[in-house]
């Protein structure tokens, strides 16, 4: 209890845009995200044109998270944890009649072991992960811990050491392409020395390295068949010509950004504040004068950047779903 109120303190509370909701009704979007920090997988729903539901759910340390038709996959601390959809059992959720239209259950744990997952997706062929701590690529279908099936070519060894902080996955026709990490080095932890400009995307197909030099990439996604990826430490948005090597700003923001996701050119952006406790993040030029943690909302096509749902977690990942009212776990 607060001890100035008779109030309980609510585990999450935001301030968000007067017409967010009601743009998110009109899509039937609802916004699922994960923050490891907190501990928290959150459903975020538009419950009318002016006000939101929010379910938030506690997991240890979760990071990744992929969401397709009626699975829903969470990589958590030494977990990942399948969950299937029952829309019948949504509208009977205790308490709370008629209120979901998606119920999602946990159905299958598999047991990692400590390897720091984070970016996960369904593939045509299974569960593919980004196995940060053994800087690999990997499947998850419990057999294993995991099974690592590529690795970047300057890794000479399946080692838990973290060595290049491989972070990001992207797939292409339900196959892994394109991956993100914070430094080309083979040492443990040896891409703190550079993490403000050693980031990388590379091509896993080809081996080859589209991009370099990069301020700490993160989140990268494919949009109608263009590439996209956030840039935390320069508080960007970027865009990538594969072909030619480059990429275009398409957003500068404020703050640390990671968590992305792009939905019918609406395009939602988690920005953190910074723990300043943290050696990592105190390199940043805009360390000490971010104030602000939540939610940011675009429009693609002219970048119109109104709308924001504001609360105090650092974000992992944001996946948006498609629903007529809301889901929840």
């Amino acid at each position: 209890m607060d001890k100035n109120t008779t109030r309980p303190i609510l585990p999450f509370t935001f301030t968000y845009t007067a017409q967010l909701a009601a743009m998110l009704k009109k899509l039937k979007f609802s916004i699922a995200i994960t923050t490891y920090q907190a501990g928290k997988v959150i459903f975020i729903s538009p419950l009318d044109d002016i006000t939101f539901t929010s379910l938030p759910r506690s997991f240890s340390k979760p990071m990744g998270m992929d969401i397709v038709g009626d699975k829903l996959v969470i990589a958590t601390k030494d977990e990942v944890i399948l969950f299937e959809n029952s829309k019948d059992l949504a509208k009977h959720y205790p308490a709370k009649q008629n209120t979901y239209d998606t119920l999602y259950i946990p159905r299958i744990t598999f047991y990692t072991g400590n390897v720091d997952m984070h970016d996960i997706a369904f593939g045509t062929d299974g569960i593919w992960a980004i196995n940060t701590s053994f800087s690999c690529l990997c499947k998850v279908n419990g057999n294993f811990n995991f099974v690592p099936v590529w690795k970047p070519p300057f890794i000479s060894a399946l080692v838990s050491e973290d060595r290049c902080h491989l972070n990001g996955l992207v797939l292409k026709e339900g196959k892994p392409k394109y991956v993100t990490g914070l430094g080309q080095t083979d040492t443990a932890k040896g891409w703190k020395d550079q993490i403000v400009t050693g980031g990388f995307l590379m091509d896993i197909e080809t081996n080859e390295c589209l991009l370099e030099n990069l301020p700490m990439p993160h989140s990268p996604l494919l949009y109608k068949g263009d590439l996209y990826l956030l840039l935390s430490a320069s508080s960007e948005l970027i865009k990538v010509n594969v072909q030619s090597k480059t990429y275009e700003v398409i957003i500068k923001l404020d703050g640390f950004c990671r968590g992305l996701d792009i939905q019918n050119d609406l395009v939602i952006i988690g920005v953190s504040k910074i723990r300043k406790s943290s050696s990592t993040f105190e390199k940043l030029s805009f360390s000490e004068t971010i104030d602000f943690a939540g939610l940011k909302f675009f429009h693609l096509p002219t970048k119109s950047k109104n709308s924001v749902i504001e609360c105090e977690f650092f974000f992992s990942s944001i996946i948006v779903t498609v629903s007529n009212n809301s889901g929840c776990l």
